[in-house]
Protein backbone atom coordinates (compact mmCIF):
# COMPACT_ATOMS: atom_id res chain seq x y z
CA UNK A 1 0.00 0.00 0.00
CA UNK A 2 1.23 3.29 -0.43
CA UNK A 3 -0.47 6.98 0.11
CA UNK A 4 -3.02 8.19 -1.99
CA UNK A 5 -1.49 11.06 -3.11
CA UNK A 6 1.66 9.10 -4.21
CA UNK A 7 -0.86 7.04 -6.25
CA UNK A 8 -2.51 9.41 -8.47
CA UNK A 9 1.00 11.20 -8.86
CA UNK A 10 1.99 8.16 -10.34
CA UNK A 11 -0.48 7.73 -12.66
CA UNK A 12 -0.52 11.44 -13.58
CA UNK A 13 3.06 11.10 -14.72
CA UNK A 14 1.38 7.94 -16.40
CA UNK A 15 -0.39 10.28 -18.83
CA UNK A 16 2.12 12.44 -19.15
CA UNK A 17 4.57 9.84 -20.63
CA UNK A 18 1.27 8.52 -22.68
CA UNK A 19 1.41 4.97 -21.59
CA UNK A 20 -0.93 2.30 -20.96
CA UNK A 21 -2.78 2.19 -17.39
CA UNK A 22 -5.64 1.02 -15.69
CA UNK A 23 -6.79 2.14 -11.97
CA UNK A 24 -9.89 0.38 -11.28
CA UNK A 25 -11.12 -0.90 -7.70
CA UNK A 26 -13.26 -4.16 -7.19
CA UNK A 27 -17.30 -4.05 -5.86
CA UNK A 28 -17.20 -3.48 -2.22
CA UNK A 29 -13.19 -3.59 -1.79
CA UNK A 30 -11.38 -0.85 0.09
CA UNK A 31 -7.69 -1.31 -2.35
CA UNK A 32 -7.61 1.10 -5.35
CA UNK A 33 -5.14 -0.75 -7.51
CA UNK A 34 -3.24 0.18 -10.38
CA UNK A 35 -1.22 -1.67 -13.41
CA UNK A 36 1.03 1.10 -14.83
CA UNK A 37 2.66 -0.26 -18.15
CA UNK A 38 6.19 0.43 -18.39
CA UNK A 39 7.23 0.28 -21.54
CA UNK A 40 5.21 1.64 -25.32
CA UNK A 41 4.61 -1.64 -26.97
CA UNK A 42 1.32 -2.89 -27.47
CA UNK A 43 -0.25 -6.26 -25.97
CA UNK A 44 -3.10 -7.97 -27.44
CA UNK A 45 -5.15 -10.91 -26.11
CA UNK A 46 -4.60 -14.09 -27.92
CA UNK A 47 -5.93 -16.96 -26.32
CA UNK A 48 -6.98 -16.04 -22.32
CA UNK A 49 -3.71 -17.82 -21.26
CA UNK A 50 -1.85 -14.05 -20.88
CA UNK A 51 -1.71 -12.55 -17.37
CA UNK A 52 -2.68 -8.79 -16.42
CA UNK A 53 -5.63 -6.53 -17.01
CA UNK A 54 -7.59 -6.90 -19.88
CA UNK A 55 -9.60 -4.74 -21.60
CA UNK A 56 -12.45 -6.74 -24.63
CA UNK A 57 -14.91 -5.10 -26.80
CA UNK A 58 -18.46 -5.81 -27.57
CA UNK A 59 -17.38 -7.46 -30.55
CA UNK A 60 -15.85 -11.32 -30.02
CA UNK A 61 -13.71 -10.34 -33.42
CA UNK A 62 -12.23 -7.03 -32.64
CA UNK A 63 -8.91 -6.70 -30.57
CA UNK A 64 -8.75 -7.26 -26.96
CA UNK A 65 -5.94 -5.47 -25.42
CA UNK A 66 -4.10 -6.35 -22.46
CA UNK A 67 -1.85 -4.88 -19.69
CA UNK A 68 0.45 -7.44 -19.05
CA UNK A 69 1.35 -7.83 -15.45
CA UNK A 70 5.09 -8.66 -15.54
CA UNK A 71 5.51 -5.45 -18.03
CA UNK A 72 3.73 -3.36 -15.74
CA UNK A 73 3.72 -1.42 -11.90
CA UNK A 74 1.35 -2.94 -10.08
CA UNK A 75 0.75 0.00 -7.43
CA UNK A 76 -2.04 0.27 -4.62
CA UNK A 77 -3.68 2.44 -1.90
CA UNK A 78 -6.46 1.65 0.77
CA UNK A 79 -9.60 4.41 -0.58
CA UNK A 80 -11.55 5.82 2.11
CA UNK A 81 -14.59 8.38 1.67
CA UNK A 82 -12.93 11.31 4.40
CA UNK A 83 -11.52 13.84 2.64
CA UNK A 84 -13.15 13.29 -0.87
CA UNK A 85 -15.69 15.38 -2.48
CA UNK A 86 -19.36 15.52 -1.50
CA UNK A 87 -21.52 13.50 -4.14
CA UNK A 88 -23.58 16.69 -5.82
CA UNK A 89 -27.03 16.95 -5.81
CA UNK A 90 -27.16 19.31 -8.53
CA UNK A 91 -29.02 17.78 -11.99
CA UNK A 92 -26.36 17.70 -14.45
CA UNK A 93 -28.24 20.50 -17.17
CA UNK A 94 -26.12 20.73 -20.11
CA UNK A 95 -27.88 19.65 -22.61
CA UNK A 96 -28.50 19.99 -25.74
CA UNK A 97 -32.06 19.92 -25.97
CA UNK A 98 -32.35 19.69 -30.10
CA UNK A 99 -30.09 16.71 -30.41
CA UNK A 100 -31.31 14.96 -27.13
CA UNK A 101 -35.27 15.12 -29.18
CA UNK A 102 -33.51 13.14 -32.18
CA UNK A 103 -31.97 11.03 -30.15
CA UNK A 104 -35.02 10.29 -28.43
CA UNK A 105 -36.78 10.03 -32.48
CA UNK A 106 -33.81 7.40 -33.18
CA UNK A 107 -33.89 5.45 -30.48
CA UNK A 108 -37.83 4.83 -30.29
CA UNK A 109 -37.98 3.97 -33.76
CA UNK A 110 -34.68 1.22 -33.25
CA UNK A 111 -36.43 0.17 -30.03
CA UNK A 112 -40.29 -0.35 -32.00
CA UNK A 113 -38.29 -2.31 -34.99
CA UNK A 114 -36.54 -4.41 -32.23
CA UNK A 115 -40.47 -4.96 -30.79
CA UNK A 116 -41.77 -5.32 -33.91
CA UNK A 117 -39.14 -8.28 -35.13
CA UNK A 118 -39.63 -9.98 -32.00
CA UNK A 119 -43.45 -10.41 -32.42
CA UNK A 120 -42.71 -11.87 -35.59
CA UNK A 121 -40.92 -14.44 -34.30
CA UNK A 122 -37.32 -13.20 -35.27
CA UNK A 123 -35.90 -13.84 -31.58
CA UNK A 124 -37.16 -13.70 -28.27
CA UNK A 125 -35.22 -10.55 -26.95
CA UNK A 126 -32.82 -8.24 -28.07
CA UNK A 127 -30.72 -5.58 -26.10
CA UNK A 128 -30.46 -2.28 -27.86
CA UNK A 129 -27.90 0.72 -26.86
CA UNK A 130 -27.65 4.38 -27.58
CA UNK A 131 -24.69 6.80 -26.79
CA UNK A 132 -24.88 10.58 -25.82
CA UNK A 133 -22.31 13.27 -26.67
CA UNK A 134 -21.78 15.53 -23.69
CA UNK A 135 -19.13 18.10 -23.35
CA UNK A 136 -17.48 18.17 -20.45
CA UNK A 137 -16.20 21.28 -18.39
CA UNK A 138 -13.17 19.18 -16.94
CA UNK A 139 -12.35 16.44 -18.73
CA UNK A 140 -9.81 15.14 -15.97
CA UNK A 141 -9.99 11.37 -16.05
CA UNK A 142 -8.49 11.85 -12.99
CA UNK A 143 -11.41 13.49 -10.90
CA UNK A 144 -13.89 11.49 -13.24
CA UNK A 145 -12.59 8.71 -11.49
CA UNK A 146 -12.24 9.68 -8.28
CA UNK A 147 -16.29 10.70 -8.08
CA UNK A 148 -17.41 7.42 -9.60
CA UNK A 149 -14.68 5.90 -6.39
CA UNK A 150 -16.94 8.29 -4.15
CA UNK A 151 -20.28 7.07 -5.94
CA UNK A 152 -19.93 3.78 -6.45
CA UNK A 153 -19.00 2.00 -3.93
CA UNK A 154 -20.61 -1.48 -5.03
CA UNK A 155 -19.79 -1.43 -8.48
CA UNK A 156 -16.14 -2.23 -10.34
CA UNK A 157 -15.13 1.57 -11.14
CA UNK A 158 -12.02 1.81 -13.55
CA UNK A 159 -10.68 4.53 -15.76
CA UNK A 160 -8.35 2.56 -18.44
CA UNK A 161 -6.09 4.45 -21.11
CA UNK A 162 -4.63 2.75 -24.23
CA UNK A 163 -2.68 4.73 -27.10
CA UNK A 164 -5.23 2.79 -29.28
CA UNK A 165 -8.33 2.95 -27.40
CA UNK A 166 -7.88 6.48 -25.48
CA UNK A 167 -10.01 6.99 -22.21
CA UNK A 168 -12.91 5.07 -20.79
CA UNK A 169 -13.98 4.83 -17.27
CA UNK A 170 -17.25 3.47 -15.75
CA UNK A 171 -18.60 2.00 -12.49
CA UNK A 172 -20.25 -1.29 -13.66
CA UNK A 173 -22.56 -3.62 -11.73
CA UNK A 174 -22.22 -7.00 -13.45
CA UNK A 175 -19.92 -9.42 -13.01
CA UNK A 176 -19.23 -11.77 -16.32
CA UNK A 177 -17.10 -14.15 -14.27
CA UNK A 178 -15.20 -14.85 -11.58
CA UNK A 179 -12.79 -18.14 -11.49
CA UNK A 180 -10.53 -18.71 -8.57
CA UNK A 181 -8.58 -22.21 -8.89
CA UNK A 182 -11.26 -23.92 -10.32
CA UNK A 183 -14.39 -22.75 -8.85
CA UNK A 184 -16.12 -20.04 -11.26
CA UNK A 185 -19.13 -17.65 -10.49
CA UNK A 186 -21.51 -15.89 -12.91
CA UNK A 187 -24.51 -13.76 -12.51
CA UNK A 188 -27.45 -13.51 -14.92
CA UNK A 189 -28.86 -9.65 -14.69
CA UNK A 190 -31.96 -8.21 -16.38
CA UNK A 191 -34.75 -5.42 -15.51
CA UNK A 192 -34.16 -1.47 -14.18
CA UNK A 193 -35.85 0.46 -12.37
CA UNK A 194 -35.00 3.75 -9.88
CA UNK A 195 -33.74 2.56 -6.45
CA UNK A 196 -35.58 4.54 -4.05
CA UNK A 197 -34.70 3.65 -0.34
CA UNK A 198 -35.24 -0.41 -0.45
CA UNK A 199 -34.40 -3.04 -2.33
CA UNK A 200 -37.55 -4.95 -1.51
CA UNK A 201 -39.23 -3.68 -4.86
CA UNK A 202 -42.04 -5.38 -6.99
CA UNK A 203 -41.01 -6.72 -10.23
CA UNK A 204 -43.43 -6.36 -13.63
CA UNK A 205 -44.14 -8.94 -15.92
CA UNK A 206 -41.78 -7.94 -18.36
CA UNK A 207 -38.57 -7.36 -16.33
CA UNK A 208 -38.92 -11.00 -14.69
CA UNK A 209 -39.65 -12.62 -18.01
CA UNK A 210 -36.20 -10.70 -18.98
CA UNK A 211 -34.69 -12.38 -16.52
CA UNK A 212 -35.56 -15.58 -16.42
CA UNK A 213 -34.45 -15.57 -20.35
CA UNK A 214 -30.83 -14.86 -19.00
CA UNK A 215 -30.73 -17.48 -16.36
CA UNK A 216 -31.67 -19.82 -18.50
CA UNK A 217 -29.81 -19.25 -21.38
CA UNK A 218 -26.62 -18.92 -19.39
CA UNK A 219 -27.74 -22.48 -17.78
CA UNK A 220 -27.70 -23.54 -20.99
CA UNK A 221 -24.56 -22.81 -22.31
CA UNK A 222 -22.81 -23.90 -19.58
CA UNK A 223 -24.16 -27.34 -20.61
CA UNK A 224 -22.38 -27.16 -23.40
CA UNK A 225 -18.77 -26.13 -22.26
CA UNK A 226 -16.39 -28.61 -22.13
CA UNK A 227 -14.69 -29.29 -18.27
CA UNK A 228 -17.87 -27.17 -16.84
CA UNK A 229 -19.36 -29.35 -14.12
CA UNK A 230 -21.55 -28.85 -10.57
CA UNK A 231 -23.14 -26.20 -11.83
CA UNK A 232 -25.57 -24.15 -9.22
CA UNK A 233 -27.90 -21.75 -8.66
CA UNK A 234 -29.13 -18.75 -6.35
CA UNK A 235 -32.60 -17.91 -6.16
CA UNK A 236 -33.59 -14.56 -7.99
CA UNK A 237 -33.27 -11.49 -5.87
CA UNK A 238 -32.80 -7.07 -6.29
CA UNK A 239 -29.71 -6.17 -6.59
CA UNK A 240 -28.86 -2.25 -6.51
CA UNK A 241 -26.07 -0.59 -8.22
CA UNK A 242 -25.80 3.16 -7.81
CA UNK A 243 -28.98 4.70 -8.39
CA UNK A 244 -30.54 1.73 -10.04
CA UNK A 245 -32.43 -1.63 -9.20
CA UNK A 246 -31.79 -5.18 -11.41
CA UNK A 247 -32.66 -8.63 -10.71
CA UNK A 248 -29.66 -10.61 -10.21
CA UNK A 249 -29.52 -14.60 -9.97
CA UNK A 250 -26.14 -15.90 -8.51
CA UNK A 251 -24.35 -18.97 -11.28
CA UNK A 252 -21.82 -21.06 -9.58
CA UNK A 253 -19.89 -23.97 -10.17
CA UNK A 254 -16.64 -25.90 -11.07
CA UNK A 255 -13.84 -26.00 -13.85
CA UNK A 256 -11.54 -28.50 -14.50
CA UNK A 257 -8.95 -27.62 -15.68
CA UNK A 258 -7.25 -23.87 -16.56
CA UNK A 259 -7.33 -24.51 -20.29
CA UNK A 260 -11.20 -24.23 -20.37
CA UNK A 261 -11.23 -20.58 -19.42
CA UNK A 262 -11.36 -19.20 -22.81
CA UNK A 263 -14.80 -21.96 -24.00
CA UNK A 264 -15.69 -20.54 -20.83
CA UNK A 265 -15.91 -16.50 -21.72
CA UNK A 266 -16.73 -17.33 -25.21
CA UNK A 267 -20.02 -19.31 -24.36
CA UNK A 268 -20.51 -16.33 -21.92
CA UNK A 269 -20.11 -13.04 -23.50
CA UNK A 270 -21.99 -11.68 -24.74
CA UNK A 271 -24.66 -12.07 -22.27
CA UNK A 272 -28.53 -11.99 -23.24
CA UNK A 273 -28.10 -9.04 -20.70
CA UNK A 274 -25.97 -7.06 -23.24
CA UNK A 275 -27.24 -8.92 -26.67
CA UNK A 276 -30.43 -10.64 -26.63
CA UNK A 277 -31.90 -14.47 -27.42
CA UNK A 278 -30.87 -16.03 -29.41
CA UNK A 279 -27.53 -14.92 -29.22
CA UNK A 280 -26.39 -14.85 -32.84
CA UNK A 281 -29.91 -14.00 -34.64
CA UNK A 282 -30.08 -10.97 -31.76
CA UNK A 283 -26.50 -9.82 -32.75
CA UNK A 284 -27.30 -10.30 -36.41
CA UNK A 285 -30.16 -7.61 -35.76
CA UNK A 286 -27.69 -4.86 -33.49
CA UNK A 287 -25.22 -5.53 -36.65
CA UNK A 288 -27.51 -4.40 -38.73
CA UNK A 289 -30.05 -1.59 -36.69
CA UNK A 290 -27.96 0.10 -34.24
CA UNK A 291 -26.51 3.47 -35.10
CA UNK A 292 -23.45 4.19 -33.06
CA UNK A 293 -20.30 1.27 -32.56
CA UNK A 294 -20.47 0.15 -29.16
CA UNK A 295 -16.53 -0.28 -29.45
CA UNK A 296 -15.69 -1.40 -25.40
CA UNK A 297 -19.11 -0.93 -24.24
CA UNK A 298 -20.90 -4.14 -22.93
CA UNK A 299 -17.47 -5.93 -23.83
CA UNK A 300 -15.76 -7.41 -20.53
CA UNK A 301 -12.50 -5.80 -18.52
CA UNK A 302 -10.65 -7.54 -15.36
CA UNK A 303 -7.98 -9.26 -14.15
CA UNK A 304 -7.10 -12.21 -16.12
CA UNK A 305 -4.85 -15.72 -14.51
CA UNK A 306 -3.42 -13.20 -11.71
CA UNK A 307 -1.34 -14.97 -9.02
CA UNK A 308 -3.48 -14.44 -5.65
CA UNK A 309 -2.37 -15.51 -2.26
CA UNK A 310 -4.34 -17.03 0.01
CA UNK A 311 -3.62 -17.24 4.11
CA UNK A 312 -5.25 -19.52 7.07
CA UNK A 313 -4.25 -20.11 10.28
CA UNK A 314 -3.00 -23.06 11.38
CA UNK A 315 -4.79 -25.11 13.55
CA UNK A 316 -1.75 -26.38 15.19
CA UNK A 317 -1.57 -24.96 19.36
CA UNK A 318 1.98 -23.46 20.74
CA UNK A 319 2.03 -21.87 17.69
CA UNK A 320 0.43 -18.22 17.49
CA UNK A 321 0.03 -16.48 14.44
CA UNK A 322 1.44 -19.07 12.14
CA UNK A 323 -0.11 -18.65 8.91
CA UNK A 324 -0.23 -21.01 5.64
CA UNK A 325 -0.11 -19.17 2.37
CA UNK A 326 -0.97 -21.05 -0.60
CA UNK A 327 -0.62 -19.25 -4.27
CA UNK A 328 -3.69 -19.74 -7.01
CA UNK A 329 -3.89 -17.89 -10.22
CA UNK A 330 -7.67 -15.64 -10.27
CA UNK A 331 -9.37 -14.18 -13.20
CA UNK A 332 -11.81 -11.60 -12.41
CA UNK A 333 -14.48 -10.33 -15.46
CA UNK A 334 -16.81 -8.04 -15.13
CA UNK A 335 -19.26 -6.33 -18.06
CA UNK A 336 -18.27 -3.17 -19.40
CA UNK A 337 -21.84 -1.13 -18.38
CA UNK A 338 -22.53 2.10 -17.22
CA UNK A 339 -19.51 3.42 -19.06
CA UNK A 340 -18.45 6.77 -21.28
CA UNK A 341 -15.55 7.22 -23.43
CA UNK A 342 -13.30 10.75 -23.04
CA UNK A 343 -12.29 12.15 -26.55
CA UNK A 344 -11.54 16.26 -27.02
CA UNK A 345 -13.56 17.82 -24.33
CA UNK A 346 -16.45 15.53 -24.61
CA UNK A 347 -17.69 12.32 -22.73
CA UNK A 348 -19.90 9.78 -24.63
CA UNK A 349 -21.61 7.96 -22.64
CA UNK A 350 -23.32 4.26 -23.53
CA UNK A 351 -26.18 3.13 -22.23
CA UNK A 352 -28.95 0.31 -23.70
CA UNK A 353 -31.87 -1.91 -22.38
CA UNK A 354 -33.27 -5.00 -22.97
CA UNK A 355 -36.43 -5.38 -25.16
CA UNK A 356 -39.34 -8.15 -25.08
CA UNK A 357 -42.64 -8.82 -27.12
CA UNK A 358 -44.35 -6.55 -24.08
CA UNK A 359 -41.58 -3.30 -24.27
CA UNK A 360 -43.31 -0.14 -24.79
CA UNK A 361 -40.54 2.14 -27.18
CA UNK A 362 -41.14 5.75 -24.98
CA UNK A 363 -40.47 3.80 -21.55
CA UNK A 364 -37.53 1.93 -22.72
CA UNK A 365 -36.20 5.69 -23.99
CA UNK A 366 -36.54 6.75 -20.30
CA UNK A 367 -34.79 3.60 -19.38
CA UNK A 368 -32.02 5.17 -20.63
CA UNK A 369 -31.99 8.14 -19.70
CA UNK A 370 -32.29 7.27 -16.09
CA UNK A 371 -28.78 4.83 -16.56
CA UNK A 372 -27.23 8.18 -18.24
CA UNK A 373 -27.79 9.98 -15.36
CA UNK A 374 -25.09 7.57 -13.66
CA UNK A 375 -22.63 8.64 -15.78
CA UNK A 376 -23.99 12.24 -16.06
CA UNK A 377 -23.91 12.92 -12.19
CA UNK A 378 -20.07 12.48 -12.19
CA UNK A 379 -19.28 15.12 -14.95
CA UNK A 380 -21.08 18.00 -12.60
CA UNK A 381 -17.50 19.24 -11.64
Amino acid sequence: MMPEADFYQKVKSQISENRAFVAYRKPGEKAVKAFLQSDDKVYKVKDLSEKGFIFAPFKTEATSYIIPSEKSEVIQFESSLEGMEKESNNDFDNFDFEQLEEDQKRHENLVQKGIDAIRAGDFKKVVLARSERVQVLDPDAVRIFRKLLHKYPQAMVYVWFHPETGYWLGATPETLMKLDRNRFETMALAGTQVYKGTDDVEWGVKEIEEQGFVTDYILDMLEGVQGVEQVKTSGAYSARAGNLLHICTDISGRLKSQENLKDLVNALHPTPAVCGLPKEKALQFIHENEIQPREFYSGYLGELNLKTEHKRSSNRRNQENQQFVSISRQTELFVNLRCMKLKDGNARIFVGGGITKDSNAADEWMETVNKSQTMKAVLVK
